[in-house]
């Protein structure tokens, strides 16, 4: 390694990274017949309330929106309990519930915008060229 005259090489010692920035990575001594731990940390579950909240209040088409924050209320109550492999699922019929309310409300309210201007596109005509009532 080169270093510019003037300047003297440091030996740094290097530091090992945290074992609990990394899931999932092997951890441990690492010579011939050595132990391997493999650290996995899981996520607690979602319980997707505030989506849930959402849905409900701004956009409930089919009661999705009501279901959904059942869903999450019973996913949340299941983590609290400790019962997580429960809570996860709710949480993910949660999740399912307000994807199918978003994507209603999103395809309605595009439709509803198409219609809108279609219409005031036609009236606009209309009333341009004087052909109404004719």
């Amino acid at each position: 390694m080169f270093n510019p005259p003037g300047y003297h090489g440091e030996a740094v010692p290097l530091q090992d990274t945290p074992h609990h920035m990394y899931p999932g990575q092997f951890h441990g001594p690492t010579a011939a017949g050595g132990q391997h731990n493999f650290v996995l940390l899981s996520e607690p579950p979602r319980d997707h309330i505030i989506w849930s909240l959402f849905c409900f209040f701004y956009s409930n088409p089919f009661c999705l929106g009501l279901t959904a924050l059942i869903f999450s209320i019973k996913s949340r109550d299941r983590k609290m309990v400790g019962d997580l492999e429960g809570a996860r699922q709710y949480g993910s019929t949660a999740r399912c519930l307000n994807i199918a309310a978003t994507v209603i409300v999103c395809t309605i309210a595009l439709i509803v915008i198409i219609v809108v201007a279609v219409v005031a596109g036609q009236v606009s005509y209309t009333f341009r060229t004087g052909h109404y009532g004719k």
